[in-house]
């Protein structure tokens, strides 16, 4: 890509000359080794405008047959994107969208793939505090602050409820046979995978059709969420204020959405450490989940939450996400993935048994 794409859009946008002085590749600077997938390719550029340094991130998305392989399923999800991300507390800041070309970038004219551009900031990311979790006995007193915070996050933009029964069924297919859905990530399991028998996803999409069933008459839960609340999805830039990143599928949904995108995470790094739930994860698993549930006196979301640890766990149990899991960490997630879809009511204090073989 030349500089001077970057450097006539952006001189556009702001309505005087922009100078770009570098562009990289902002996956590249991470430290994170263990995952090995992503929807999105981010660009850092950074620029002078009147004198000063700047920086905005240019994310793209890539084809995929995670319900991504048409430009126009790539457009709606930048779109909604830049149409969402502004409105949820803390998130990362869209500051324009577009689309590129053979020719540079432009607006909409003569377009071929689209383009997000938000604000760049610095920040630590959560998924760090896990790995550094892996080499601790107990949670240090900034490992509970972290978690509380994010939990009373969580809290805070779930008070604010929409009425609009079609909308929440329609977050629950999405959940069910979305490309990014449950379906569409047992579609992108290897064929005769070693780790389940060949009857398993289709025993498994039996049951989630009926969880789809008993959810849809949950529609007054319909809130404000951000739709992807993962510790890669979070900068921390202080000991307990954070940014939030790529909000996904728009405003409205299910809080269980969130809950179990992050809680699934303290989980799955124990997982990772020691085989089965520990501390220090285990009592931050439970700060996290008790914490919520004392702010939001939403007990009914114990009842909702298995098929969204299913998502999730399929998320992290999957070889192309996480190519380099030891084997046994995906025989404990597929238990995990059995069971809970077992149980009308989440036991999240007896976590450690749903990783059995039996519960």
């Amino acid at each position: 890509m030349k500089l001077s794409w970057f450097e006539n859009f952006l001189s556009k946008h702001f309505k005087q000359p922009v100078k770009v002085l570098k562009v990289g590749d902002l996956l590249a600077e991470t430290t994170d080794e263990l995952k090995g997938y992503g929807y999105g390719s981010p660009l850092v550029v950074e620029f002078e405008i009147e004198g000063e340094k700047k920086k905005l991130v240019f994310s793209t998305m890539r084809g995929d047959s995670f319900g991504h392989d048409f430009r126009a399923d790539r457009v709606s999800a930048i779109t909604l994107s830049y149409d969402t991300f502004n409105q949820l507390p803390q998130h990362v800041r869209a500051v324009d969208f577009g689309f590129f070309s053979k020719e540079g970038l432009i607006s909409l004219k003569e377009a071929e793939e689209p383009f997000i551009v938000t604000e760049f900031v610095e920040g630590r990311g959560y998924f760090e505090d896990l790995e550094a979790l892996k080499n601790k006995t107990e949670a240090e007193k900034t490992d509970k602050e972290k978690v509380l915070a994010l939990s009373n996050y969580l809290a805070k933009i779930h008070q604010i409820k929409k009425e609009q029964p079609e909308l929440y069924i329609r977050r629950i297919r999405d959940l069910v046979g979305h490309g990014e859905g449950i379906m569409g990530l047992i579609d992108n399991y290897p064929p005769g995978w070693e780790f389940v028998s060949p009857s398993f996803f289709e025993e498994l999409e039996k049951k989630i059709i009926s969880w789809r069933h008993r959810l849809k008459n949950f529609t007054h839960r319909l809130s404000q969420v951000h739709g992807d609340y993962h510790p890669w999805n979070i900068l921390f830039h202080t000991e307990k204020d954070f940014w939030v990143l790529d909000r996904s599928r728009g405003e409205w949904g299910e809080p269980a959405d969130d809950l179990t995108a992050m809680a699934i995470n303290f989980l799955f790094f124990s997982l990772q450490a020691y085989q089965k739930i520990q501390e220090p994860f285990s009592s931050l698993f439970n700060l996290f989940i008790s914490n919520y549930l004392e702010k939001t006196e939403d007990e009914e979301i114990l009842k909702v939450c298995p098929p969204f640890f299913v998502w999730r766990a399929l998320v992290v149990a999957s070889p192309i996400w996480y190519p380099s899991l030891a084997p046994v960490v995906r025989k404990k997630l597929f238990n995990f993935i059995n069971n809970i879809l077992e149980t009308d009511y989440f036991d999240y204090q007896a976590v450690n048994e749903y990783f059995q073989i039996n519960k």
